[in-house]
């Protein structure tokens, strides 16, 4: 029989990706700058955008791996570097024209090697659809007595075109479960899941909704994760020690916990409010540094990608390969904070020009160049919120419903020139939260009442991943690393004593159950079990998190040391806590604290044998271990 422990290592494996899902995160060669250049031009022609030779499709990373023409990790087995290495001129690629250098092999080699890397969501093939930018307001399709909310009217409208049978919806506890975990970051509580269960209302669901965004201090502790990562805020790091970058915690706390309204926050992003400053300033990064990474491209490409899921980066050195931003529209938005005009370069080399303020929606209007820095950044700010500017509000509509359902409207998230599966869901979604004052937590509430959020998860395809995208209903989603963090140190008692945040963080509710009242996951610094879980560092704008385990992940859950502390002092305070309950009331209790439903009678069998007639802390740990690391509690179903 295996150990717990080894139990634990099989239950984690399963998340861990196949071969030829998403490489790992970190590579050596860029994709945009590195391999697509070399495809482009000696590939292209051939093998991408509807001329297929031999049957080969370099459009998207899925269609490469179709082909079997690479195979990740393997570039000895793949058919294109014998192709593009071969002296045969009957096989050698490219059939005309000069054979690739020894360089471009060398870089197609390591790309395959590392796991064939590719941009998410770019492709080869010609863009047709051309994302607009006015906002623009659908016509519903019409209700029915099943379907009368705005969201399930456009959604199955869509499955009816799209010939999709609706998931079924989930049962109470698993709605319970998914959507405490979505709006405040934590598990119900058993009182908690008791009262909702035993609530026989018909809109209890919204209720419970409309409760959990009411618990503005849970609620501001859960999404202050979300905006951390994408607004670049911490709490250590670089450059923090010598002045060159600086938190806006207490500013942004406070807005999460007022529920500022959006454009409002996000102005007083754009043009500083004080103590929003860090956002926009950048980092100071000592020496030199690459043209495209000085303080103000910087602002544009933090600016561009959260606003307006526009990806600058490549556009800031040079004519971006994989979209249609110009080397001019990074540093035009650059040039609006810079104290003088602002020399371009192009790949490291002085064009001879310089840059004057621009917006990157030139049609909504223009920043005059004469005016202050100060009245620059007013009038950037006010442009960025326009009425009129679609692009704002349809990109954090899709950012929320990407949170909630698991994956974008629009993939990705930060390619919001791509075509999304339901324009009119983008759109009504857009106008809805401008119709409501730019209220997020309006946004949030009204996706989680809909039937679509109420419906079962369902596994997608990982080769879905382009035009061919079908939606069929919420995907399953990670726990994020400070929601894992989080249960473990509510279902233990586990919690460091005081947050390091330094932000106005009020007491809890008097309604707050005893085990929510702890010290959050998204209050402290990162720890290294948060750090393999995918917490990142945040010296970018981080707007998804990798959601794939790796091998080094699973490792860290099943043997890591922070884990096996918190685990074993859980375990204990647990007993102390329970001290006449027997293996099966134990069992009892932790199945529903942790998974928010009874144990079946063959999972208290199998507990009670490995707790024993009279359960230790040690034996108690194991069992507690085994259930985190279950799928069903590391998933958000």
């Amino acid at each position: 029989m295996l150990s717990p422990r080894l139990a634990a290592i099989g239950a984690v494996a399963i998340f861990i990706p196949l071969a030829d899902a998403q490489p790992p995160r970190s590579t050596k060669v860029d994709f945009s700058h590195d391999v697509v250049p070399i495809l482009k031009t000696h590939c292209a022609k051939c093998h991408t955008n509807g001329t297929y030779k031999g049957s080969l499709s370099l459009d998207t990373r899925e269609s490469l791996l179709k082909s079997k023409a690479a195979a990740p990790g393997k570039s000895a087995e793949s058919e294109l570097l014998k192709r593009i290495t071969s002296t045969d001129p009957d096989i050698r690629m490219p059939a005309k024209g000069d054979p690739l250098a020894e360089k471009e092999i060398r870089v197609l080699k390591t790309w395959i090697d590392e796991g064939l890397a590719w941009e998410p969501g770019f492709t080869f093939k010609a863009r047709t659809y051309v994302a607009s930018l006015k906002p623009r307001r659908p016509t519903l399709p019409p209700a029915s007595p099943r379907y009368d909310h705005p969201i399930d009217r456009i959604i199955y409208a869509y499955f009816a075109k799209q010939q999709v049978h609706p998931s079924p919806p989930l049962d109470d506890s698993a709605f319970a479960r998914r959507v405490y975990l979505d709006l405040i970051g934590l598990l119900p509580a058993p009182s908690e899941l008791d009262s909702f269960l035993s609530d026989k209302s018909p809109d209890k669901r919204a209720k419970l909704v409309q409760r959990l965004l009411a618990d503005n201090r849970a609620y501001t502790d859960h999404w202050l994760t979300f905006w951390n990562d994408l607004l670049r805020n911490d709490y250590k790091g670089t450059g923090y020690i010598d002045g060159g970058r600086q938190q806006i915690t207490a500013w942004l706390y406070k807005s999460l916990l007022e529920n500022k309204s959006y454009d409002k926050f996000a102005r007083e992003l754009i043009n500083p409010a004080r103590g929003a400053e860090g956002f926009a300033k950048g980092i100071e990064w000592r020496g030199q540094v690459n043209a495209s990474q000085i303080i103000e491209l910087q602002f544009a490409q933090n600016v561009g990608q959260v606003f307006f899921g526009a990806n600058l980066k490549c556009a800031s050195c040079h004519d971006s390969f994989i979209d249609n931003w110009k080397l001019v529209d990074s540093y035009g938005l650059a040039a609006v904070i810079a104290d003088k005009p602002l020399p371009m370069y192009r790949c490291d080399k002085p064009t001879g020009k310089t840059a004057g303020p621009k917006f990157l929606f030139p049609e909504l209007g223009t920043i005059d160049p004469a005016l202050p820095k100060s009245k620059r950044l007013e009038r950037l700010a006010a442009l960025a919120t326009n009425s009129d500017n679609g692009r704002f509000t349809r990109t954090i509509a899709n950012r929320i419903w990407h949170r909630l359902m698991g994956r974008g409207i629009v993939y990705p998230v930060d390619i919001m020139a791509n075509q999304p599966w339901s324009q009119d869901l983008l759109d009504y979604l857009a106008t809805y939260l401008t119709d409501n004052n730019y209220d997020l937590k309006k946004l949030i509430e009204h996706i989680a009442t809909s039937a679509a959020y109420r419906a079962h998860s369902v596994p997608e395809p990982r080769e879905s991943t382009g035009d061919d995208y079908v939606f069929r209903g919420p995907e399953l989603k990670r726990l994020t690393a400070e929601q894992f963090v989080d249960t473990i140190w509510m279902l233990t008692g586990a919690a460091p004593a005081k947050p390091v945040a330094k932000a106005d963080i009020p007491p809890f509710p008097s309604t707050t159950p005893a085990e929510r009242r702890f010290v959050r996951a998204s209050l402290v610094e990162a720890d290294m079990l948060m750090r393999s879980l995918g917490r990142p560092n945040r010296e970018q704008v981080v707007t998804t998190r990798p959601d794939e385990l790796t091998t080094l992940e699973a490792l860290d859950l099943a043997n890591g040391q922070i884990l096996t502390n918190t685990i074993a002092r859980g375990a204990a305070n647990i007993l102390k806590a329970n001290p006449k309950s027997s293996a099966d009331e134990l069992t009892t209790l932790l199945f529903k604290r942790a998974l928010c439903r009874a144990a079946t009678a063959g999972e208290l069998a199998a507990a009670h044998s490995l707790l024993g007639s009279k359960p230790t802390p040690e034996s108690l740990a194991d069992l507690l271990w085994t259930i985190v690391m279950l799928p069903e509690f590391q998933l958000v179903r």
